[in-house]
Parts: structure tokens; C-alpha cells; sequence
């Protein structure tokens, strides 16, 4: 975790650690809804594959922009306007790679039985 918080404070340009408790809460929070939706897909997932470390990192940083604004959907101020993605939501850029790991080769697929 600690290379996901470092790679995160260098998006943000965070230098000290005055915000890692609550960079660590996001982090932990949001391994904990990708690893449930990995189990959804496979339930033989134990723990969130090292390859995926960039989502956590992206909805890191989003969460972390959008603190003040948890509630909004969208803001505009004097001309600019910002869409959230609604917090459910948040995984669905990522939903193609996510389901990629549900495709388990060691089990048995169902199929069809064509006769000739």
C-alpha cells in the first residue's frame, strides 16, 4: 500500500504526510470494493492482483479531489462545470478488465453438444 499512497501523493503533489490517514482510508476502502467485485467474477480471488494497484491509485486521487464535494454530482462555478461519477459508479471504466479475471481456465465451461 505504501507504493500505491507514494505514487498517489506525486499525482497530487503532496509533500508532507499530514494527509495519509486519510489517504489510507480511501485506499483501504476502495481495494476492499475491487476485491469484491473481483469475487463476484471469481470467487477464488484472495487478494487484489498487483496489476490492478493503478485503479486504486485513480479513484484514490478522485476521491481525494472530490473531498468537500461527496454529495455532488455536479458542480459549476462561474462557467466551469465538473461531473463526478457517482460513487457506485466508480468501477465502471474498469468493469472489461474486472470481468477479465472471472475467466477461470482450470473450471470446466458449459457447452453445446452438436451432432453430426
Amino acid at each position: 500500500m505504501a507504493d500505491i499512497k507514494a505514487k498517489v501523493k506525486t499525482v497530487l503533489g503532496i509533500q508532507d504526510n499530514l494527509q495519509d490517514p486519510v489517504l489510507e482510508v480511501f485506499t483501504e476502502n476502495i481495494r476492499s470494493l475491487l476485491l469484491g467485485k473481483l469475487r463476484i467474477v471469481n470467487k477464488t480471488i484472495e487478494t487484489v492482483p498487483s496489476e490492478l494497484d493503478y485503479i486504486i491509485e485513480e479513484i484514490t486521487i478522485r476521491r481525494f479531489n472530490r473531498i468537500g464535494s461527496e454529495g455532488m454530482k455536479s458542480e459549476s462555478v462561474e462557467g466551469h462545470k465538473i461531473d463526478f461519477y457517482d460513487l457506485d459508479k466508480e468501477l465502471d471504466p474498469y468493469m472489461d478488465i474486472i470481468n477479465d479475471y472471472g475467466d477461470d481456465d482450470s473450471k470446466p465451461k458449459r457447452g453445446k453438444v452438436l451432432l453430426f
